[in-house]
């Protein structure tokens, strides 16, 4: 079973470190995002969301990404369209699923994803 995490996030022989760092509810919701650079859009074709919060989200994708790589993404999420920076936070080599934490998102842009993830909830 191979899982990595950033280290940063981790300290060895901490219980705590094991706890649900995320400071925003995620909601499981599917729609395609796509990688902005040419060299990730060649690498990242047909990537998938399997949740989503407005602090990021995991993604299902059969290519391999190195935990702490920058990405920068775009996708249509329930007719809002998002073009955002992220950090590979973590992967999982065996159930083939990333998970990308946003960075640098603008007010308006995170007001825009609490809204959206609410949208999945009802």
């Amino acid at each position: 079973m191979t899982s990595k995490v950033a280290e940063a996030e981790m300290a060895p022989g901490d219980p705590s470190a094991y706890a649900n760092r995320r400071a925003d509810e995620r909601v499981a919701a599917k729609f395609a995002v796509r990688f902005e650079h040419t060299a990730d859009a060649a690498r990242a074709l047909r990537v998938f969301s399997i949740n989503v919060s407005a602090g990021g989200l995991c993604l299902r994708t059969r290519k391999a990404y190195d935990v702490g790589s920058q990405v920068r993404l775009s996708m249509d999420i329930a007719g809002e369209e998002f073009h955002l920076n992220g950090v590979i936070a973590w992967v999982r080599d065996e159930e083939e699923a990333i998970g990308v934490r946003f960075t640098d998102v603008n007010d308006e842009d995170r007001a825009r994803l609490h809204r959206v993830v609410e949208s999945f909830k009802r």
